[in-house]
């Protein structure tokens, strides 16, 4: 009992470590900072993301994105979107307004 307790603390703490270097990371920080503007939001999600994940954010090549929001943190959206970590996903770079726009047009389908 006592090793699962330990392995389950220290997991805690390494992922508490991931998150607060992620937090560190000036272009998330930045993101972070920015409110969103949902109409340019949609518009650079309908340029951008629409060809694989529909207008309304329903799945076709890449997966729905309906309530996104809820299963995945903002940090992890802006990785997705800037790192493209599963393949067919491109890596896109939007500057840090435009990705806080596309976070609170995703937070709102």
């Amino acid at each position: 009992m006592l090793i699962i307790l330990t392995m389950i603390l220290i997991s805690l703490a390494l992922l508490m470590g991931w998150y607060f270097h992620q937090l560190s990371d000036p272009y998330v920080k930045e993101v972070l900072s920015i409110k969103g503007d949902i109409t340019r939001g949609q518009a650079m999600f309908e340029i951008n993301c629409a060809g694989c994940h529909w207008l309304q954010g329903d799945d076709s090549v890449g997966p729905s994105l309906h309530n996104v929001h809820q299963h995945k943190s903002k940090i992890a959206i802006i990785h997705q979107v800037t790192g493209g970590q599963t393949p067919p996903m491109p890596k896109f770079q939007p500057n840090t307004q435009e990705m806080a726009d596309l976070l609170s047009y995703l937070e709102n389908i």
